[in-house]
């Protein structure tokens, strides 16, 4: 298998490392991955994911380029597509890519993951927006999987109905929308506690982790602890 998705390329990797025989320059997880990489999430070097003759590819549909994964089948290779808006989506997901991989059954990480998110949807505790890059500012709109996790951590994103899923919307535009919290991960743009709040005097920010908001493999699993325990300390 090669992966074109770093979370999924983690989720490989603890349950079927054997598989993989290349992954992207962004796939970081798990620590010490030694493996053949082939470039971006955007941009793979075709060239090297052919010269590895996968059996399968691994890709996302918001991940990844349409045009890449076509001539990846004009090539002859199979591609599995993965769709993930949000938490119970995310582990259908897993646990059909899993299965195609070879995997006999369910791993206990994943069935660990569900049941830190069995939780019921929670009545909204704060509003927020949610910045995802800067230059321009452009935030989680609508039907994400990053704004489903924090609603279930009780964060109601305040573009959460917008028409589009990653709207740019203007500096002032997102200071007026009135958000209690403003929620700054560390990817795709690196927010940092130099890099983003002074933007938004007088409101707190919730600096999280990208990996832990962003990403559906093994993290899913100490995903609720880690992003709550963040989103109250800025609220407090």
């Amino acid at each position: 298998m090669v992966s074109l998705v770093p979370s999924l390329t983690e989720a490989i990797a603890e349950t079927l490392p054997e598989v993989l025989v290349g992954v992207t320059d962004w796939c970081t997880h798990p620590a010490g991955l030694d493996l053949p990489r082939i470039g971006g999430t955007k941009n793979p070097a075709l060239d090297r994911v052919l010269a590895l003759t996968p059996d399968l590819v691994i890709a996302n549909e918001e991940e990844n380029r349409a045009p890449d994964l076509d001539a990846l089948r004009t090539a002859g290779v199979e591609v599995l597509v993965t769709e993930v808006r949000d938490v119970p989506q995310a582990f259908r997901e897993l646990a059909r890519m899993l299965a195609a991989c070879g995997a006999n059954g369910r791993p206990r990480w994943l069935d660990e993951a569900e049941q830190a998110w069995s939780a019921p949807l929670p009545e909204p505790l704060a509003t927020a927006v949610v910045p995802i890059w800067r230059r321009p500012w452009t935030v989680l709109g609508r039907d994400t999987f990053a704004g489903d996790v924090l609603a279930r951590l009780g964060v109601r994103n305040l573009f959460g109905n917008h028409p589009e899923r990653y709207p740019r919307i203007p500096l002032d535009g997102l200071r007026d929308a009135g958000p209690d919290l403003v929620v700054l991960p560390d990817e795709p743009y690196r927010f940092t506690a130099a890099d983003g709040p002074e933007a938004f005097p007088g409101l707190p920010c919730a600096l999280l982790s990208g990996r832990h908001l962003t990403w559906y493999g093994p993290s899913l699993a100490e995903a609720p602890r880690v992003l709550g325990e963040a989103l109250r300390a800025a609220l407090r």
